[in-house]
């Protein structure tokens, strides 16, 4: 039966399977369980991301933000047992009995709080991980990462270029090649509905519908998310078929971050389609899309030559990028 109130502390920097594994042990002994996230403004992963990621996780917790720049070791403060006390019955909404922790610094934290200490794998004998190996090396411990968490860590390669240049054929291809997730391009699901249909209005919807479908896809992803188009793209349709760029596709062009950009040369016959529409302007879009990138900054390789040479470049170049 579960009694009484739980706590668990912890940097969750960021959370893996073994934080997983110690709140749901915690949760399953208690009636109800506090989590604290405690949170530094110098860490490089921000702790409000951290908060919300653990919220996602643990439903039936309570999860709490502690962002006070409290000292991490005894040694760092004289008062360093005396700082932490009051910072978490000031976080707290209640006293609690238990604390739950995988370090044996959770004796003393119980104690200080007036509680009970319950030790969860000590030893990590039920799982060997830890959030400083998780950070120097996320694609190696890929699989000890809760799927909220990897679109953070998960390398974004965007393919872009001109119409009929192969990049949907392309990003299939490399998606089961390195068994992960690939992101049609929504705007071909969009116009398709409309029959074909476009309007300036539309560039907004099919921007924001990309960013969508590349933010839910993430979780599905293996290291590496193949997206099949991006905000950018969108905002270079925008600009050749309309002569200008709406701003609420302009900001999202802006913020979109990929590590590698796949761009597709025209340098094979264009294949006609109901929803192509630019086949005269294909050198053009290239020339607009590198100059882009270079403006921006953005790592690009440009694909040339047949279909295998465009696969056999991409694939050397994600591999370059994977290390």
């Amino acid at each position: 039966m579960k009694r009484g109130v739980g706590m668990v502390l912890g940097k969750f920097y960021p959370p893996h399977r073994g934080h997983v594994y110690l709140c749901e042990f915690a949760a399953a002994h208690v009636e109800r369980l506090h989590v604290v996230v405690g949170t530094l403004a110098r860490e490089t992963i921000p702790g409000e991301l951290r908060h919300a990621w653990m919220s996602e996780l643990l439903p039936r917790a309570q999860v709490h933000h502690l962002r006070d720049e409290n000292p991490q070791d005894p040694s760092e403060h004289p008062d360093f047992w005396d700082i932490w006390r009051e910072s978490l019955r000031r976080v707290l909404p209640e006293p609690v009995d238990l604390v739950f922790a995988s370090e044996p610094y959770g004796a003393r934290l119980a104690v200080e709080l007036g509680a009970r200490f319950v030790p969860v794998d000590l030893d990590r004998s039920a799982l060997s991980v830890s959030g400083t190996a998780v950070r120097a090396d996320p694609l190696s411990a890929w699989d000890q990462l809760p799927r909220v968490v990897r679109p953070y860590f998960a390398k974004r390669v965007c393919l872009m270029g001109p119409e009929s240049t192969g990049k949907t054929t392309l990003a299939r291809r490399l998606a089961r090649e390195l068994d992960t997730a690939w992101v049609p391009e929504y705007a071909r699901t969009y116009l398709a509905s409309r029959g074909g249909a476009i309007e300036l209005a539309d560039f907004a919807l099919m921007a924001q519908g990309q960013l969508a479908s590349e933010e839910a896809l993430a979780r599905e992803a293996r290291r590496i998310l193949i997206c099949d188009s991006d905000a950018l793209t969108t905002a270079l349709y925008a600009e050749l078929m309309f002569g200008e760029v709406p701003p609420a596709v302009a900001a999202l062009a802006d913020a979109g971050s990929y590590a590698l950009t796949l761009v597709t040369a025209p340098d094979v016959p264009f294949v006609d389609d109901p929803l192509r529409y630019l086949p005269a302007a294909r050198e053009c879009f290239f020339e607009r899309c590198v100059a882009e990138l270079e403006a921006r900054g953005r790592p690009y390789r440009v694909l040339r030559g047949s279909w295998e040479q465009r696969a056999e470049t991409a694939r050397a170049a994600i591999d370059a990028l994977c290390g």
